[in-house]
């Protein structure tokens, strides 16, 4: 056959699957849907953190990391409760911390990737030891974000490219996997019609042509459901009660998970359907790419959060703690928004946008910019979407603004003078050093961490005081994001089906592989893990394909 593998989606695995395939000498087709202006998918719009376990990052700034706290942390995210869909997803969650706590940063670093010195603490979890979360900051930016992850494996495909090693088509949408009895040969599928669409936009679904490929392996990397409502909607698991009506896009529309119905069509089977992963902290894009464009605000946990009907949510679901559990509180209200209440000051410290082309700073490599985060003053980012977004309202007292709030819903649902009595009563915890309210007592514990201190706690305040305002309203939208299950593979990213043998021919890598396994979060992410599994599942395809496909 010309091709030893057929590499299906131009996102982040299938580069680095691509790349690892041709580095081996072997000759690789990297088909995409969409126009090469997406080349890298999703990747390219992160703001690129990675999950990484006693790194130098963390030594420097006093972490103590290790591999056993980073597994004890995964297990009580994972939550692994399904004997036999989570069977392939525990060993891969256990092969993959031992990459992030061994050579993954070496192995990175020796592509130049490099990292933001400040390590963040995302999905600090607030509940027992052993229960969800992050004991320590393991978020670590990548310099560039999602355009600085991607550089690097995309540099060496397109060197492939130039040598003949990678036959690289964009426009060529697969649209069914040859087979010959059980094993899978090759695939086929539709040519589009030439597209101008940029990064992220909508491209022409016409169809011009179609074609046919054959090769010894098939890898399919498209993606999860993130893009696809029906789809999230079909899945979605009663545990976080009804699925919204509304929500905003994290993603492109593109990413609807059909190779997944086309890869099981072909005998790959998928498990975990109803594990997903969607952000409660989503503002819809005042300059959107893709319809329906949510923005995720990456949160510090001083803001007050309340429901649609103005009661303050309980412990743990704090701003930046847990985010199944406060999608779970959110959706069983019967509402699919949600408000924070917070001050100017803390907008300024605590306020971050998710995504590349939300922190140009980090984006462009720019020290000179990244050091004006620390001047007064929200970020350029976040000022546009207060002074551009429909989600925010600012006002001078407590009164203005929960009317502005009622005004923007067009529901008269709050009622300020109990939205005044549960803020008073929590700045009436400012005034010892110690208190009972739990979101001031995680807010005092995450200044001792001095990362935290310098550049993403505000220092604890009385939201009331108007020494500290103006203030701030921000109506939260669900916002897609993830899909958590997929195809099951073994440990050579090999496609299982029903009865737990290899499809032969079929592999799978990155998101529509629940970033290995079928599941390898189990219910939960501890963050950074996302553009991780893509890397370490992707590298696992490429050098499994290259070397034959031996199994584990």
């Amino acid at each position: 056959m010309e091709y030893k593998a057929i590499v299906v989606g131009a996102g982040l695995a299938g580069l680095v699957a691509a790349a690892e395939i041709a580095d081996s000498g072997k000759k690789v087709l990297l088909l995409d849907q969409e126009p090469e202006a997406s080349l890298g998918g999703q990747a390219w719009w992160s703001f690129g953190g990675l999950f990484l376990v006693d790194s130098p990052e963390q030594r420097r700034l006093g972490i103590n990391d290790s591999k056993e706290l980073a597994w004890q942390d995964w297990m009580g995210a994972a939550g692994f409760d399904r004997q036999d869909e989570d069977y392939w997803g525990r060993k891969w969650a256990e092969a993959y911390v031992d990459f992030a706590a061994g050579e993954k940063r070496a192995w990175l670093s020796g592509l130049g990737v490099k990292f933001f010195p400040v390590v963040g603490w995302a999905e600090r979890g607030g509940s027992l030891a052993e229960g969800h979360g992050n004991t320590v900051p393991r978020f670590h930016i990548v310099w560039g974000t999602g355009p600085g992850i991607v550089e690097p494996f995309e540099r060496r495909v397109r060197a492939h490219i130039a040598s003949g090693g990678i036959d690289y088509r964009p426009r060529h949408r697969v649209d069914g996997l040859s087979a010959d009895g059980e094993a899978v040969t090759g695939v086929f599928g539709s040519i589009l019609a030439p597209s101008p669409a940029e990064r992220g936009e909508a491209s022409s679904r016409e169809a011009v042509g179609e074609f046919r490929f054959e090769g010894e392996a098939v890898v399919v990397t498209s993606g999860g459901i993130g893009g696809n409502h029906d789809l999230i909607r079909k899945n979605w698991p009663s545990r976080l009660g009804t699925a919204p009506d509304e929500m905003l896009s994290g993603v492109p529309a593109h990413v609807d998970g059909r190779m997944l119905a086309i890869a099981e069509s072909a005998g790959g089977r998928i498990v975990n359907r109803d594990r997903m992963w969607h952000y409660t902290e989503g503002i819809k894009n005042w300059n959107p790419v893709w319809s329906r464009h949510g923005i995720r605000i990456l949160p510090g946990p001083s803001s007050i959060w309340l429901d649609a009907r103005g009661e303050r949510f309980g412990a743990p679901n704090f701003p930046g703690f847990d985010t199944l559990g406060t999608l779970e509180a959110i959706q069983k209200t019967g509402y699919s928004y949600s408000w924070f209440i917070l001050t100017q000051k803390i907008i300024e410290k605590e306020f971050a946008l998710s995504g590349s082309e939300q922190n140009p700073d980090l984006t462009g490599k720019s020290i000179r910019q990244v050091l004006a985060r620390v001047r007064p003053g929200a970020t350029a980012p976040v000022q546009a979407f207060m002074d551009k977004g429909e989600d925010f309202i600012i006002a001078d007292t407590l009164d203005e603004l929960v009317a502005g709030m009622n005004r923007l819903t067009g529901e008269e649902l709050l009622d300020a003078s109990l939205v005044r009595q549960q803020i008073a009563a929590r700045d009436s915890q400012l005034d010892n050093p110690f208190g009972k309210d739990l979101q001031v007592t995680a807010m005092r514990g995450a200044r001792k961490y001095i990362g935290d201190k310098l550049i993403r706690v505000a220092k604890p305040h009385k939201i009331l005081d108007p020494a500290n305002g103006p203030l701030i309203a921000v109506r939260l939208n669900i916002v897609s994001r993830k899909t958590l299950g997929g195809l099951q593979t073994d440990l050579s990213a090999r496609v299982l089906n029903e009865a737990g043998q290899p499809v032969p021919g079929l592999y799978a890598a990155g998101e529509v592989a629940g970033f290995g396994g079928g599941g390898v979060h189990g219910y939960r992410s501890l963050e950074g893990t996302f553009l991780g599994g893509c890397l370490f599942s992707g590298r696992v395809a490429g050098r499994a394909v290259a070397e034959g496909g031996e199994g584990k």
